[in-house]
């Protein structure tokens, strides 16, 4: 690698550093004052590209004769469709954070009382939404803009030519950068939104409207996000897969720079694009006779990164601790069995899915569909038992899932192994894989720890993507099927209700012994649990294997029922599959995830097999389900019956 190269990378970086600022300043602007987990916020990304390439595409020239009318002689023509195409792309930005405005009064305004959790449940919808949304304004194709005019060269560097667009997103960065400072560091809203992001509590207990502040921020935000995709309009297609493309880049650099932190933003953007860059400028290097392919690491450096500053900076590299959130009025209820009601209800249910295949023998896919139920209801409890009782938010839970998926295919097909001892032998090595994560993951707490989980899980995911020879790489592992007496799909159907149905209550009674217990302590008052001599980070490390071992029996009963697996199984989305399982059926209950489950699998099916446009009608139930439901369906059903029995119990006093 020559020095010209080696420069050329580093201006690539740094293009790229600019670009990812933008998105991760609004990201978080918005997490700091909010405490959103926003996952919508890569959708404005794409809806400025969107934007931007219709404004450019039919409103340029128009906008370009009426400035070369006003600016007659000055500058030329050249000079008039620079200034409007940058105008136009400013126009996009200035759109987009109008959307978010409506899209926080709207929808997030009505759910602030709700948990936070349930918030991002609702941004997670508003994903869906807007996907289907895009998909109907724009269509499925790519969408290539025109390039910049009077940008549209190359300069010479060392012999190496180097665009001129990525000259001046270098320079934009520095310059949005100066103005947010300014904006925070030398106005009212400034010092509004950094007292929101030290004291959300304190600043309402001043006598500030939280409402109209957090309007602004998400507005500004939005507007961020729309500016960052518009600027990328002459560098790549606007097509509809940057929505989840970006979110998880801006989500590592809000972390790794601090929340709520703008420099910290920049420099993580910074040190990120640049270590990716210098990844792709180190190519394949021999080290002691091996060979190293530092290109490989683009698909996880980000992550690699975060998970190296969390664990030794927990709050990130400029970001301040967060201070300690006021005790709540409220509690929780109780985590009970139920009585003898409960239990024949349970045996009903029970008695319903075992005649299921004798029913169902002109209807093959649903047997296929019951599978799928059961294994989604297996993996939301396993994400359940450490989100509920311990309070511990694991955004990287498919991980497990997916170490289990591959644990059971290569025991049968590389080591020879039965089935029946694989699906014995998965969970095993899923808790091993889970141990060593866990250990650093139960010394954070907060997003923070969810972040750190999504990061390791990422790695996990990239070691089997990349991994050619052992697992398959990106073409996965084909030919997993169980034994001779499992491959008529009823009885394989028997064994995956059985095993979940033994897995399912053997959670319940763990949660009802001293491990649950002290889950639940820790969850509630760290102080008072640590007070009293438990070792708290022991309890949680505990918590983590378990919840990873019964995720890995649920990959290998998946393993096993569609004959096959890729990396898609470790991946984000099933990642967020599994949390909006959780939220959707209640968090603070034990039948939640099972309800929550069936309830997202059933209707992901149902809507995908009926309409093109089945994200949108999804991503809609599951918000009219969160304004109707705050507290999860199984919550919020379970909080009525309640009121309903202490109602009848006054009528009779």
């Amino acid at each position: 690698m020559d020095v010209a190269s080696f420069l050329v990378q580093a201006l690539n970086g740094l293009a790229s550093a600019s670009s990812l600022f933008l998105v991760a300043a609004g990201l978080s602007l918005i997490f700091g004052v909010t405490r959103i987990v926003n996952f919508a916020h890569g959708s404005f990304f794409m809806l400025g590209v969107y934007v931007a390439y219709s404004l450019v595409s039919h409103a340029a020239p128009a906008v370009s004769s009426a400035l070369s009318v006003v600016l007659g002689n000055f500058g030329g023509q050249s000079a008039s469709q620079t200034i409007a195409y940058f105008l136009l792309l400013l126009c996009a930005s200035l759109v987009t954070g109008v959307l978010g405005a409506v899209v926080e009064v709207l929808v997030l305004r009505r759910i602030y009382k709700a948990p936070e959790l349930f918030q991002l449940l609702a941004t997670f919808a508003l994903v869906l939404v807007i996907q289907d949304g895009t998909l109907w304004l724009w269509g499925a194709e790519d969408l290539l803009g025109p390039r910049a005019p009077g940008l549209g060269g190359a300069v010479d560097i060392l012999g190496r030519r180097f665009p001129t667009y990525d000259l001046f997103l270098i320079a934009i960065g520095p310059m949005v950068l100066a103005v947010l400072w300014w904006t925070l560091q030398r106005t009212r809203f400034g010092v509004l939104v950094r007292a929101a992001t030290q004291d959300r509590e304190m600043l309402g207990a001043l006598g500030v409207d939280p409402r109209h502040l957090f309007t602004a921020v998400f507005a500004l935000g939005c507007a961020l996000a729309g500016l960052g995709g518009a600027l990328q309009l002459p560098r790549e297609p606007a097509h509809l897969g940057l929505d989840m493309a970006t979110i998880g880049d801006a989500f590592v650099v809000v972390v790794v720079g601090g929340m709520g932190s703008i420099p910290g933003a920049f420099v993580a953007a910074l040190l990120i694009a640049e270590i990716k860059a210098l990844c792709i400028a180190v190519g394949t290097v021999e080290i002691f006779g091996m060979s190293f392919a530092f290109s490989k690491l683009t698909l996880v450096a980000e992550f690699l990164v975060m998970a190296a500053v969390l664990m030794v900076r927990p709050w990130g590299l400029l970001g301040k601790p967060q201070s300690t959130p006021r005790a709540s009025t409220e509690h929780d209820v109780p985590f009970v069995l139920g009585g003898m009601r409960t239990q024949v209800a349970w045996m009903l249910a029970g008695a319903a899915l075992l005649v299921l295949p004798l029913l169902t023998t002109d209807s093959p896919y649903t047997l296929v569909l019951g599978i799928d139920l059961l294994i989604a209801a297996l993996f939301a409890a396993s994400l359940h038992f450490i989100m509920g009782p311990a309070g511990m938010h694991s955004f990287g839970h498919a991980a497990y899932f997916g170490v289990g998926a591959y644990a059971a295919a290569l025991l049968v097909l590389r080591a020879g192994v039965s089935s029946e001892t694989a699906l014995l032998l998965a969970p095993l090595v899923s808790a091993l894989v889970a141990a060593p994560i866990a250990w650093f993951a139960v010394r954070l707490s907060g997003v923070y720890l969810a972040m750190l989980t999504l990061a390791f899980a990422q790695i996990v995911w990239s070691i089997c993507f990349q991994w050619d020879d052992f697992t398959g790489g990106s073409n996965g592992i084909t030919g997993v099927w169980p034994s001779d007496w499992l491959q008529d799909k009823a009885a394989y159907y028997w064994l995956t209700l059985a095993l979940v149905a033994i897995s399912v209550m053997a959670l319940r009674r763990v949660l009802m012994s001293p491990l649950g217990y002290a889950l639940r302590a820790s969850r509630d008052s760290l102080g008072r649990a640590e007070a009293t001599g438990l070792n708290v980070a022991h309890v949680q490390w505990l918590g983590f294997l378990v919840a990873a071992g019964f995720a890995g029996l649920a990959g290998a009963l998946f393993a096993f029922s569609k004959g096959s697996i890729s990396p898609d199984v470790l991946g984000v989305s099933r990642s967020v599959d599994g949390l909006v399982m959780v939220l959707l059926g209640g968090l603070h209950t034990l039948v939640g995830p099972l309800v929550g489950a069936v309830t997202f699998t059933a209707l992901q099916d149902s809507l995908a097999r009926s309409t093109d446009y089945w994200r949108a009608v999804l991503g809609a139930s599951m918000l009219l389900l969160v304004l109707v439901f705050p507290q999860g369906i199984a919550g919020s059903v379970q909080a009525l019956w309640q009121r309903l029995l202490a109602f009848h119990a006054r009528g009779h006093a």
